[in-house]
């Protein structure tokens, strides 16, 4: 049978969007693999399904995979994109919650963009020096829903993104789940530019919600910034984050942004079967 979903994108990060809360989706890997395949399928960076809650204070559950397959904790573009496919589908309201494998969210849809309510990060590590094959850098870590490693440079278009990206993922220090890696450039204005290699993708790609939250946090913490943090990403747009620091501590985090429809229609079997 053909199965409905949206095309949706956030920030530039696209995303196959299904509602899988009568379970007919068997999200296998190779099932996930194909369809985010692109040129021979939709083509996506992951996939987005959204199922029933366990608990029912929560409108639904968002599962995430990512392009290769494996199931991921949370993606932040994808939770804003899944919280407005919910709304449009009449499986929530404009204001609702959600659980996630990293735990409960909320969101509020704003305009046509999303206001997602995240957890707060935990092993939050404002000094960790990384031995590369070109000598130590000095990062921030922290773990935002994924892991995630932030390195501050001068400059983001000067950098080897996917082979510092990839050196970092599979690094001895992050095994074996591997992390994100993220090059962040501080600007002027208080604004960041941020590049991401993206785990599960494994390639950059044109943003990461995830990772630009920890790139906010680790540069107010350094004093480049504060909240809300203003980052630009590689796909050309902007993502806004909202956090209290409280002496370090880093409580209340929101990421704002945009969860565009790029268009609906019907996966046939085709998009899979080759």
């Amino acid at each position: 049978m053909p199965i409905p979903f949206m095309k949706m994108s956030g920030a530039g990060n696209d995303f196959v969007v299904m509602d899988n809360r009568d379970g007919k989706v068997d999200a296998t890997p190779e099932f996930i693999r194909k369809v985010c395949a692109r040129r021979v399928s939709v083509g996506a960076d992951g996939m987005l399904l959204v199922e029933k809650a366990a608990d029912p204070t929560a409108d639904f559950r968002m599962r995430y995979y990512n392009s290769d397959g494996g199931e991921a904790e949370t993606c932040g573009n994808g939770a804003r994109c899944i919280a407005r496919f919910a709304h449009l589908h009449g499986i929530a309201g404009r204001s609702m919650s959600f659980d996630t494998a990293a735990g409960r969210y909320s969101a509020d849809i704003v305009g046509d963009g999303v206001k997602l309510g995240l957890s707060d990060p935990v092993d939050v590590r404002p000094e960790l020096k990384v031995s590369l094959a070109d000598g130590p850098r000095l990062a921030f870590s922290a773990n935002t829903g994924v892991p995630h490693v932030v390195y501050f440079v001068d400059d983001v278009d000067a950098l080897d993104v996917v082979g510092l990206g990839r050196e970092t993922r599979y690094h001895d220090d992050f095994a074996p789940a591997g992390t994100n890696a993220n090059f962040a450039q501080a600007l002027d204005d208080g604004s960041l530019r941020v590049r991401t290699y993206e785990r599960g993708v494994e390639d950059e790609t044109l943003a990461c919600g995830t990772g630009c939250v920890a790139a906010a946090i680790g540069a107010s913490l350094r004093g480049v910034s504060t909240s809300p943090t203003t980052v630009h990403v590689r796909g050309g747009f902007d993502l806004v984050i909202h956090f209290t620091d409280d002496g370090g501590a880093i409580r209340d985090v929101h990421l704002e942004g945009d969860a565009r429809i790029v268009c609906a229609g019907e996966l046939r079997e085709d998009a899979w079967r080759y």
